[in-house]
């Protein structure tokens, strides 16, 4: 029996909170939109709403630390009010299924990361169900972007172009959870992004677990249809196809794999308008014995070859990068290697993470597990390292005039606002009008942090002209 059965829910409100990457952003938008479409409306926080949605991450072991907690608080919640919804779906309720309502039983709905679209005939079965109504599919029977969506600003847009991957990182668990990667038709994504444009939106990010692998499926099984008729790969049409689409101002895209980049892509980075000068290209390790482990498929020389081709193909193309330290088996020569090719990448910005095991990824079962003093010792190293780098790829750009999408009011000072260069670089700038969030203004950028710059609003034809680079000094990775 059910020990926190349901009630009669008068006034519908719902609330999600969202774990981890920007596919779980994209699903969360959609999740919203689906109960929407239901008569839930949104609520300020978990506490006030009838329906508590967690959208859930399993890359890391913090992800499931933070899951658990949230649920443990609203244990008592839902015991004062056992008409309080909660529903807990993604990633890590795919990966743990029946022991997730062991270990919190007085959540009403369990669902994997293929079925969001049942979520309404799942809530209909916990009305009544005597149980935690759980279904984990292990196929999906629609993408995402197939469901209504309630988006948090009306400028930007994720636009899904594949899920699942096909790719045997040892460090992944994410092929386990999405499973093997399937494309969307080329002439359905370029529809979704012209309905989201005559919506408003003024600037979209592809999605997929290895965006330049998009359409390979397609094309074995004969769908591509015209598509790649310039013998380009089915990515970089798509891109091409994109720039057609009459009021989309800005393309970006993540995340893409070293091991499938194509010279075609770095091309319409370059000669498509409106696909943005940003590229983020994940490393994971500079040691080429590290990256054997992983199965990440290229080793440091082809990938610093394809940094270079990037900036030679791309003139001021910034690139970002994922970074893992303390992977089993790490040595102190290994991550040496890490820190001698972040150097010589000269990247503008890194996500960098301690390695967590993954229970049922290859690397959980290898020998070699590292103290966390030690991850820890090297992780903050390469931090120290990655701040310095972005801050002097932020001083570059000192003196020169760019254009940035306002996203808002900045977080810290009322008087400015925030928005985004092409190369999606955080600016704050004094608050002008005309400077609402969605509205293009030009800005000079004056003093530079690592993580973000100062500016002034300045007139679109004012000289320097818009995107003048900074000089470069002597001897620079750029």
């Amino acid at each position: 029996m059910n020990p926190y059965p349901r009630g009669t829910v008068s006034a519908r409100t719902y609330f999600i909170r969202t774990f981890g990457c920007q596919m779980n952003e994209h699903d969360s938008e959609r999740a919203a939109g689906v109960l929407e479409t239901m008569g839930y409306r949104p609520a300020a926080d978990a506490e006030a709403a009838d329906l508590v949605l967690f959208n859930t991450c399993a890359i890391r072991e913090n992800a499931d630390n933070k899951l658990y907690g949230q649920l443990s608080h609203l244990k008592p919640l839902k015991l004062a009010d056992p008409a309080k919804t909660i529903v807990v779906g993604g990633c890590l309720a795919q990966k743990d299924q029946g022991q997730l309502a062991e270990r919190a039983p007085w959540v009403d709905v369990i669902y994997g990361t293929h079925n969001m679209g049942r979520l309404p005939d799942l809530l209909a079965q916990a009305d009544s169900a005597a149980l935690p109504v759980v279904e984990i599919l292990e196929h999906t029977e629609m993408f995402p972007s197939a469901l209504p969506a309630r988006r948090e600003v009306r400028h930007h847009a994720w636009v899904s172009i594949s899920i699942g991957c096909d790719n045997t990182c040892t460090f992944c668990i994410v092929p386990l959870l999405r499973g093997p990667e399937k494309s969307r038709k080329l002439g359905d994504i370029v529809a979704e992004v012209a309905q989201l444009v005559a919506d408003g939106v003024r600037e979209v990010t592809l999605l997929g677990q290895n965006v330049n692998s998009y359409g390979r499926d397609l094309v074995l099984a004969g769908e591509a249809g015209g598509a790649g008729k310039r013998n380009r790969t089915l990515f970089a049409e798509l891109l091409h196809a994109l720039g057609d689409v009459d009021g989309l101002q800005r393309v970006r895209f993540t995340s893409p794999h070293p091991k499938d980049f194509t010279p075609d892509v770095f091309a319409a980075l370059r000669d498509v308008p409106n696909v943005c000068e940003q590229l983020h290209l994940p490393l994971q390790s500079g040691s080429d014995r590290i990256l054997r482990r992983m199965q990440r498929a290229y080793r440091s020389r082809r990938y610093l070859d394809l940094v270079a081709e990037a900036r030679e193909t791309v003139p001021g193309v910034a690139i970002s990068t994922d970074i893992i330290v303390g992977f089993p088996g790490e040595t102190e020569d290994d991550f040496v290697e890490t820190l001698r090719v972040t150097e010589a990448a000269a990247f503008d910005s890194a996500f960098t993470f301690e390695y967590s095991p993954r229970p049922g990824t290859a690397a959980a079962g290898m020998d070699g597990h590292l103290d966390h003093a030690v991850v820890n010792e090297r992780y903050q190293r390469l931090a120290d390292l990655t701040r310095r780098l972005s801050l002097e790829a932020n001083q570059r750009q000192l003196g020169t005039v760019q254009q940035l999408l306002v996203e808002g009011p900045s977080k810290t000072d009322a008087a400015k606002v925030s928005g985004r260069t092409r190369t999606n670089r955080l600016v704050h700038v004094p608050a002008v009008p005309g400077a609402e969030p969605a509205q293009m203004v030009h800005a000079r950028l004056d003093e530079a942090a690592p993580h973000y710059l100062l500016g002034a609003a300045v007139d679109a034809a004012c000289d320097p002209p818009v995107g003048t680079p900074a000089p470069v000094a002597a001897g620079s990775a750029r």
